[in-house]
C-alpha cells in the first residue's frame, strides 16, 4: 500500500465532508476498525459516506475490510446487544441495521472467547434466511464472487450457524425473558483455508481426512 490515509469520522456532520468522500471515492481498499457497531452505523447509514461505499462495493474492484465492530456492521443486520449468559431467553439479543453490504449473513466477533453462540443462534432463528458468522480472535473470512463464497483465514476458528433448514422453533410463542426452543438448527466450524460455498450450502475442508479416499 503506497498511499494510505485515515479517515476521522467521528459525527454524521464528519461524513458530509467533500474531502471524506472525495479520499473514499479514491480508494481501492477501506478498513473500518472495531468498537462499537451501533455507533458506527448510527454515524454513518443514510449518509453519502454510505451510499459511496455501497456504490463502491457492488460496481467496482473495491475491497470492504472490518476489525470487530467492522466486521459485524458489514452486513444488513448486525447484533449490537445481547449479554452471553441471557442469550437464549427471548428479547435478549437486539438487532439493528447494518451498513447493508452483505444481505445474507449475521456476524459476531470475538465468539468463542466471549461465549456467544447462544445471541447468533437467537439471530438466526429470528431471520432464518441469513446464515450466522462467529468469528474467533485472529481469525476472519474473505468474501468473494459476488458474496457467494467465503474462505477462512488466521489461526482460530469460524463458527457457522445455518437456519435454513430450522424445522420448528418457540421463539413466537414465548414470552419476552423466557427461553426459547429450536429444532435442527445446522452449525459448522471452520478453520484456515476451508471454504463454505452459499449457492451449494457446501462447506469444503482444506484438510479433510477423507480427500484422499
Amino acid at each position: 500500500a503506497t498511499n494510505v490515509a485515515h479517515l476521522d469520522i467521528n459525527t454524521r456532520v464528519d461524513a458530509l465532508h467533500p474531502e471524506s468522500l472525495a479520499r473514499l471515492d479514491e480508494a481501492n481498499v477501506v478498513l473500518f476498525s472495531g468498537g462499537d457497531q451501533l455507533r458506527l452505523t448510527s454515524t454513518i447509514g443514510g449518509t453519502p459516506f454510505q451510499q459511496k461505499l455501497l456504490q463502491k462495493y457492488y460496481h467496482e474492484d473495491f475491497i470492504y475490510a472490518g476489525k470487530s465492530a467492522g466486521a459485524a456492521a458489514a452486513s444488513y443486520s448486525l447484533i449490537y446487544q445481547g449479554a452471553s449468559n441471557d442469550a437464549f431467553l427471548k428479547g435478549a439479543v437486539e438487532m439493528n441495521s447494518g451498513l447493508g453490504l452483505i444481505d445474507s449473513i449475521i456476524v459476531d466477533t470475538h465468539f468463542i472467547q466471549r461465549g456467544r453462540i447462544g445471541r447468533l443462534f437467537q439471530a438466526v432463528t429470528g431471520n432464518p434466511m441469513k446464515i450466522g458468522i462467529g468469528l474467533s480472535e485472529d481469525t476472519g473470512l474473505i468474501i468473494s464472487d459476488n458474496n457467494n463464497k467465503m474462505t477462512a483465514i488466521g489461526s482460530g476458528s469460524v463458527i457457522l450457524v445455518d437456519g435454513r433448514e430450522i424445522l420448528d422453533t418457540s421463539l413466537s410463542k414465548v414470552d419476552i425473558g423466557y427461553p426459547i426452543s429450536i429444532s435442527h438448527i445446522i452449525s459448522h466450524v471452520m478453520t484456515r483455508n476451508d471454504i463454505f460455498h452459499f449457492d451449494q450450502n457446501k462447506i469444503i475442508i482444506k484438510d479433510s481426512q477423507y480427500n484422499n479416499q
